[in-house]
């Protein structure tokens, strides 16, 4: 059946999904007569209770599969987005002060107060409703999924926490037989059609419950492709402690998107708390998106990913990807990457729907159809043409550091590559909620007292940006307690051309939050601070005759809440600089590489990779290879041992049998004179496999009640277990700080992993350290958990215990 577009059709959207009759008068002729499909409404039962009602909530998933043959493997699409969305009030973002400013004032003083809310709807995404019609005829089952509180699924939205994922792995379970489901009699249900393999799409927050999912490693999840996906909430609505908006929904907050697309009552106390939780006053990194952070669990993904993500999408902004990714290769996940020169949504490119059924076949049906070998990233540029690199950031890049200079107080100023001929420091006034960042970067030429503009000279040839630029800027706010920070890399005219600027790419900091965005810090008024932060990624060409220009203004209108105009920042040049990771740059340096970046082998064993280098600017000189942090009793050798830049060589890497089992950083090193690269291999020595036990069987957990416990057995382990050994504990409970966990040695000595720590955030997704030197390995060790408050059950989910680590 064809899902059509939630807006427009929604009568339609519900009628599809109630159960279908075999057959009858006046039944509409299938979309393809020429297969059979079988399409079915279940309800699958969660392992959450998100509304507080003592039953667990239950998924609604509508289910189109071939009517023959099987099983198939799924493609499974979850969504908040199934009845459309209602009206939900934006915050305000014209404010008389920055809220944070009264986190350290100057004198006791009133919060600042807030105008009335944006009553505005958010448009919805443009979904894909060809799933079902392209999937199913190729032997897959589909299923589109109403994510919880949302369409016809119990419980409340709780906008990307552990809660929401949880219903999402639930279908996941489900399709894999670990999960019930149920009929809209009651009547129990299985997948028996369902081979187990699921791969998972979306668009926009439906391509953000994939990465959701991944980063739990659920079973049987094999495949994701997060189109314009968030990879972490906080980023979506904070950076570096400012409180910034999704491009265009200028006062949206997590709290907002969770009204808009809830379809229960009874949400509306939970909902609040979203709100209360969420800060719209500091903007500090709190566990409230911690529990809604998916890059720090990458670790924990075991399906392949394909990122799709637009250059140009200012709503789900492309750290999101850029993270995400960093996180995948840390992790050695299998990846891929489009990233296309559009906005919000998916790429026009006539190959997208072949290839994401290839990325299916290959993790789902087990058909080796080469798309592993294939380039890895595929970038394309504004000129429509696309480019292929073996990673991205385009590998082949070298960064490029560039000196802010300025001959006066009020001159514009420059970016240069060499020494600064000008450090006079600059100032400049916010205009508050009076001008965009359009306007401050107009007229390059002129001084403009509420901006300040740095320009290279006309570039000699193409210089192509990948990645994303950072800044280290010396500044100081002389005249309020805090201002907003604002960072525009532009494109700029050569001298005395009248071209539009174009703005690249943009970044945001709290001066509070100049040392962390989990704290923020008094700002003393007049005095200096470095900040340091990074722009949103961008893959770009400044052509040749063009000049790369950096502007700091203050607010930012289109992103950044909006003071009253009057703070006034003053900038310290001969301290500032940005930096780029580029090629066309005559900069006489060499990018440095090593692949494949990571490997693992058993001690005693032997790994090979190629490190190779590449010039971006200047002469090729005569490059020196060498390793460090290698683990005891290893050794590295290079053939050969020096290159000349745009060479490459042959790294073997070998371990002793005595080598402890682990993860290394090797960092390897390229000298030449005046300079060094580095590059780093992961090296992965594997463990004693006697050394390391699992116990998945689910234990629950009495309120309030007795101690349980959840055993493993060690045997064939030599000697004593390690002061680094690791217990990898996953519990499902609703309110960790209600639980004390401790590890039980065979001889009952007893180690404390976590009492009742962590509040009210739900489960526990941990790898615990435990010094277990002297301890015998081999014997019974038992995961001891108690719940010591009333009013939450859970379960131990399952815990792994490593000795050797």
């Amino acid at each position: 059946m064809r899902f059509p577009h939630r807006l427009t059709l929604i009568p339609a959207l519900l009628a599809a999904a109630l159960p279908l009759p075999a057959g009858g008068a006046g039944a509409a002729p299938p979309p393809q007569a020429a297969l059979a499909q079988v399409e079915e409404r279940v309800y699958v039962e969660s392992s959450v209770d998100s509304n507080g009602d003592g039953r667990l909530d239950r998924i609604a998933i509508d289910i189109a599969r071939p009517a023959t043959g099987g099983p198939f493997p799924v493609v499974f699409e979850q969504s908040p987005y199934r009845n459309g969305l209602a009206n939900a009030a934006n915050h305000a973002v014209n404010v008389s002060a920055l809220p944070q400013e009264s986190l350290f004032p100057l004198i006791p003083g009133a919060p600042p107060t807030t105008g009335p809310g944006i009553n505005a709807a958010r448009p919805l995404p443009d979904l894909p409703d060809w799933y079902d019609d392209y999937f199913v005829p190729k032997g897959y089952a589909v299923v589109l999924g109403h994510s919880l509180g949302t369409g016809d699924s119990d419980g409340c939205p709780t906008s990307g926490d552990m809660q929401e994922t949880l219903a999402t792995t639930a279908v996941v379970d489900w399709l894999n037989g670990r999960a019930r489901g149920f009929s809209a009699s009651g009547a129990q249900v299985t997948a028996s059609w369902s081979t187990g393999n699921v791969g998972m799409i979306g668009i926009s927050y439906n391509g953000t419950l994939p990465n959701m999912a991944a980063a739990t490693g659920v079973a049987g999840l094999k495949a994701i492709v997060p189109i314009a996906a968030i990879s972490s909430w906080y980023d979506y609505y904070r950076a570096n402690g400012l409180v910034v908006a999704p491009g265009g929904y200028q006062g949206e907050d997590a709290d907002v998107l969770a009204r808009a697309v809830v379809d229960r009552t009874g949400c509306t106390s939970r909902i609040d708390q979203i709100e209360t939780d969420q800060d719209r006053v500091t903007g500090d990194w709190k566990q409230f998106w911690a529990d809604r952070d998916y890059v720090g669990k990458a670790d924990r993904v075991t399906a392949g990913v394909f990122v799709i993500h637009g250059q140009s999408d200012w709503n789900v902004k492309g750290q999101q990807y850029a993270q995400w990714w960093d996180a995948l290769r840390a992790n050695n996940v299998p990846r891929k990457i489009w990233l296309h020169n559009g906005g919000h949504g998916t790429t026009s490119r006539t190959d997208y729907r072949a290839t994401v059924e290839r990325w299916f076949a290959y993790f789902l049906k087990g058909i080796d159809n080469g798309i592993l070998t294939e380039p890895r990233a595929e970038v394309q540029f504004k000129d429509g043409t696309w480019r292929q690199y073996a990673d991205w950031p385009n590998p082949g890049a070298t960064q490029a550091v560039l000196k802010l200079d300025a001959s006066s107080a009020t001159a514009p100023g420059g970016l240069t590559l060499g020494t600064p001929t000008g450090a006079s420091a600059q100032q400049f006034t916010d205009n508050g909620r009076t001008s965009t960042a359009t306007t401050l970067v107009a007229n390059p030429d002129s001084a403009n007292g509420n901006r300040l503009v740095y320009r290279t000279g006309n570039l000699t040839a193409p210089v192509t940006l990948t990645g994303s630029p950072r800044v280290s800027l010396r500044l100081a706010v002389t005249n309020r307690n805090d201002a907003n920070v604002t960072a525009l890399l532009v494109d700029y005219g050569g001298t005395g051309t009248s071209t539009t600027p174009v703005i690249v790419t943009r970044g945001w900091i709290d001066p509070q939050n100049r040392n962390s965005r989990a704290t923020s810090e008094k700002v003393v008024q007049g005095s200096e601070y470095t900040l340091n932060f990074a722009m949103q990624p961008r893959d770009y060409v400044f052509a040749a005759g063009r000049r790369i220009g950096l502007v700091v203004i203050s607010t930012d209108y289109d992103y950044t809440l909006r003071p009253p105009a009057g703070a006034v920042l003053r900038l310290n040049p001969v301290a500032s600089t940005l930096t780029i990771t580029q090629t066309g740059l005559a900069t006489g340096e060499y990018p440095l590489s090593v692949s494949p970046a990571a490997g693992a082998t058993n001690p005693g064993g032997t790994l090979t990779t190629t490190v190779a280098t590449a010039v971006t600017g200047g002469s090729a000189q005569s490059v020196t290879l060498s390793a460090s942090g290698l683990p005891p009793g290893s050794t590295a050798s290079f053939s050969p041992s020096t290159v000349t830049a745009g060479g490459s060589s042959t790294l073997t890497l070998s371990t002793a049998a005595s080598t402890a089992p682990g993860t290394y950083q090797v960092v390897v090193t390229g000298t030449r004179t005046g300079a060094t690269h580095t590059a780093v291999y992961t090296l992965t020595v594997n463990g004693n496999a006697a050394c390391k036990a699992t116990n998945p069987t689910d234990v629950a957990i009495p309120d309030a009640g007795a101690a349980v416990e959840s055993t493993v057995t060690i045997s064939g382990c030599p000697g004593t277990a390690s002061a680094t050994s690791k217990a990898e504990v996953h519990i499902v409970h609703p309110y960790r700080g209600d639980l004390v966990v401790s590890l039980v040695a065979p001889d009952g000595s007893s180690y404390p992993l976590s009492n009742r720590s962590g509040g009210s955030a739900d489960d526990i997704h941990q790898t615990f350290t435990v010094k277990l030197a002297g301890e015998s390995a081999n014997g019974t060790w038992r995961l001891r958990v108690q719940d010591a408050a009333a009013a939450d059950v859970g379960r131990i989910d399952t815990w792994t215990l490593t000795l050797d680590s």
